[in-house]
């Protein structure tokens, strides 16, 4: 009885129609962004010719005859790993951060809010310094195991670390409580920052290195790294979608959840480390980035509603297409970090928003 009643859905399905229409536009305004974002540089490229060049590398439709070589080498290998890159990012953040909102029933959750931003951060801290700091071990920062570098391997390590220690000190039982969980997600997070800031004050020539990976960039992100994070936001991902229904219904509090018959320490479980999977694996190429897994959730949610049916996917697809415009103005801004330009355009907008939605609040206050 209690697995029948968990299975229906609390909300009424997204129409088709507006289905359609919210991921069709959000895929529309994403392809316009990628193009805009590989034709644009200190060599341009029409439109059309982006196009053309994708369409017969990638699809094998069509030719390049009348494009110059170098042209195709911009586009496929300087260019679309990069803006690839920052779609994944931007997708595997905006993800992970309706997934956290809803697991914690907190509109101001985000990607990090219990430790894999942090963990992460030492992680890559250790990589970049280790080499100076203990130059007997002959380990540099490009060493790499299966292909991932120390420094991507040690973040992505760092954050899941972190995050599996944070449910440890803070489940309960088979409970996880969100309170607890929020609380012990903060002073973990504290703990490892003070260790990023010993590191840093001992890294010497590696400080600034350091303090670019902390501030986010996607300017090395290749192939490589797109082969190995790909995959594992996109299994995350599919995990995710195929538990809509347990997002709806903790979304309602864990009493109502757990009376509609959904075990919901083991979802929280579930839920929890699936988004911090893709969380690490993208944090892990493209360093912390905030503002992106918690504005894009927070205003989709007040535009297509609270079904996570439509607002995953349309969470991932926002993300994509914010970031990749984001990191298009970082490198028009003269190539500074990406994670700046997502504070600066981030942090007011979101303010705004806040105020907004107090307004719209106030007069059904009591």
């Amino acid at each position: 009885m209690r697995a029948t009643v968990a299975s229906r859905p609390i909300v009424r399905g997204p129409a088709l129609g507006r289905s359609a229409l919210v991921l069709g536009g959000g895929a529309v305004v994403l392809a316009m962004a990628v193009i805009a974002a590989i034709g644009t540089g200190s060599v341009a490229i029409a439109p059309d010719d982006v196009v053309r060049v994708l369409a017969h590398r990638l699809l094998g439709i069509g030719s390049t005859t009348g494009l110059a070589a170098s042209t195709e080498t911009i586009v496929v290998d300087l260019r679309l790993p990069r803006v690839l890159g920052a779609a994944l990012v931007g997708a595997g953040l905006a993800s992970a951060g309706t997934v956290f909102q809803a697991v914690l029933r907190n509109p101001m959750a985000d990607p990090y809010i219990i430790g894999t931003a942090a963990g992460a951060s030492l992680g890559a801290t250790i990589g970049i310094a280790l080499p100076l700091l203990l130059p007997a071990l002959a380990i540099g920062a490009g060493t790499a195991w299966l292909g991932l570098g120390l420094v991507q391997a040690l973040a992505f390590a760092g954050g899941i670390g972190t995050v599996l220690l944070v449910i440890a000190i803070a489940r309960n039982g088979g409970h996880l409580p969100s309170v607890t969980l929020l609380l012990t997600g903060y002073a973990v997070s504290s703990l490892l920052a003070a260790c990023v800031a010993l590191l840093m004050i001992s890294s010497g020539r590696a400080l600034a290195a350091i303090f670019a990976w902390l501030m986010g960039s996607l300017a090395s992100v290749g192939w490589l790294d797109l082969a190995i994070a790909a995959p594992v936001v996109t299994a995350a991902f599919i995990g995710l979608y195929a538990r809509w229904r347990s997002l709806n219904l903790l979304a309602l509090g864990d009493m109502p959840s757990a009376h509609l018959g959904l075990d919901v320490g083991r979802e929280k479980l579930r839920l929890t480390l699936l988004a911090t999977l893709a969380t690490s694996a993208v944090v892990a190429i493209s360093g912390t980035i905030g503002f992106v897994g918690l504005v894009v959730p927070h205003l989709l949610r007040l535009v297509v509603g609270p079904d996570h049916r439509l607002l995953l996917p349309a969470s991932a697809v926002a993300g994509a297409a914010l970031l990749v415009l984001a990191d298009l103005g970082a490198r028009l801004a003269g190539g500074i970090p990406v994670g700046v330009v997502t504070a600066f355009v981030g942090a007011p907008f979101f303010l705004w928003l806040l105020r907004r939605t107090r307004r719209v609040a106030a007069p059904l206050a009591p």
